[in-house]
C-alpha cells in the first residue's frame, strides 16, 4: 500500500469526512507530518508549514504538482477542516498573526502526532479511539451544525427541515406569503428541496390530478393546488436559475397535458434586482412574485388577471 493511501485510510479512521479523505488530504497530512514513501509513521514530527510549504513538498517528496491557484483548494477543503477535526493548530508559533498574514502556518496538533505515530502497529485501535473520544469527530460537528442551520417549516401541523440557502428560504416564503395572499385556501401539493426533492408530495393528489409521479426533476419547486376552482399554481423559486420560460412553460404544458385542472404559472424572485436580470427570459402568460413585495404582482398575462388561459 502506497503512503497516500495509507494517509486515507489514517483520514478515514480519524472519521474525516469523504471530502477530506482525497489524494490531495492525505499528501496535506503526509507532509505536515514531514513523511514520504521511504519514512515509517513512527517517525512523524511536528513541522509548522504555510500553504505554500506544503505544496513544496508534496512536490518534492510525493512528486505532485498542483498549480498555484490549487492553494485555496487546500485551504477552504483541507486545512479548515483538519482545524476543525483537531489535526491541526494555526499558528502555533505565533499564535498573535493577523488572520490574513502571508506568514500564517499549521502544524499538527500533539494528540494528532500521537496518534498517527502509531498507525501499523498493534496501539493503532486504541491509539484511533483515544483520539475519538479526546476530538469530537468532524462528521460529527458537522451533522449537527447542519441541522442547527435546516430551515424549519409548519403546514398544517407538521414541520419539515429544508436544506439552509437563499432558495429554500424563497421556497418557504412562497408557501407562507405568496400562497395566503394569491391562492387562500389552496393546498400544498409538493415540495423539492434542493437536497431531497421528495420532501413533501401528496401522491394522492398527483393521481387524481393525472400528475406524473416519476418525475420530480422536472416538477416546478412548489406546487399549490385550488380545489374550488380548480386551479394549479406552478412556482418556481428563482434566485440563481430556473425562471418560466417560454421553453419551461411548454416543458410543463406538455407534461401536465392530461390534468384537468387550469395551470398557473409563477416565476417567484427575492427582489426586484434579482427579477431584473431574469426579465428578458420571463414567458408572456405568467405571474411573477417577489417576497420582498409580497402584496405585489407583475403580469405578464396580457388582459388578465390572475387565471388559466384556456389550453
Amino acid at each position: 500500500m502506497s503512503k497516500i493511501t495509507e494517509a486515507q485510510a489514517v483520514l478515514a479512521a480519524l472519521q474525516l469526512p469523504a471530502a477530506q479523505q482525497t489524494e490531495i488530504a492525505a499528501l496535506t497530512l503526509l507532509v505536515l507530518a514531514q513523511l514520504d514513501d521511504n519514512t515509517p509513521w513512527s517517525d512523524a514530527k511536528r513541522q509548522s508549514l504555510r500553504i505554500h510549504d506544503m505544496m513544496q513538498a508534496m512536490s518534492s517528496r510525493f512528486g505532485r504538482v498542483y498549480a498555484e491557484n490549487t492553494r485555496e483548494t487546500v485551504r477552504r477543503q483541507v486545512i479548515h477542516q483538519f482545524e476543525q477535526a483537531r489535526l491541526v493548530d494555526r499558528n502555533p508559533d505565533e499564535p498573535g498573526l493577523a488572520t490574513n498574514s502571508p506568514r500564517t502556518h499549521y502544524a499538527l496538533t500533539d494528540v494528532a502526532i500521537r496518534t498517527i505515530r502509531q498507525y501499523n502497529t498493534p496501539d493503532w485501535a486504541e491509539a484511533v479511539t483515544e483520539f475519538l473520544n479526546v476530538q469530537q469527530s468532524l462528521v460529527e460537528l458537522y451533522e449537527r451544525k447542519r441541522e442547527l442551520q435546516l430551515i424549519p417549516l409548519t403546514y398544517q401541523g407538521k414541520e419539515y427541515h429544508l436544506s439552509p440557502g437563499k432558495h429554500n428560504e424563497l421556497q418557504i416564503a412562497i408557501i407562507e406569503a405568496f400562497g395566503p395572499r394569491f391562492a387562500p385556501g389552496a393546498k400544498l401539493l409538493y415540495l423539492g428541496d434542493t437536497a431531497n426533492k421528495s420532501l413533501l408530495i401528496d401522491e394522492a393528489a398527483f393521481i387524481k390530478l393525472n400528475i406524473p409521479l416519476t418525475r420530480h426533476d422536472k416538477l416546478p419547486d412548489v406546487i399549490l393546488y385550488d380545489e374550488k376552482r380548480s386551479w394549479l399554481y406552478l412556482v418556481e423559486a428563482v434566485t440563481s436559475h430556473g425562471p418560466v420560460t417560454p421553453k419551461r412553460r411548454v416543458e410543463l404544458d406538455e407534461m401536465l397535458t392530461h390534468c384537468p385542472a387550469g395551470l398557473i404559472y409563477v416565476s417567484a424572485f427575492p427582489d426586484l434586482i434579482t427579477f431584473r436580470s431574469f426579465l428578458s427570459e420571463i414567458a408572456w402568460e405568467t405571474e411573477v412574485w417577489l417576497s420582498e413585495l409580497p402584496d405585489h404582482m407583475i403580469h405578464f398575462n396580457g388582459d388578465r388577471f390572475v387565471g388559466p388561459r384556456p389550453r
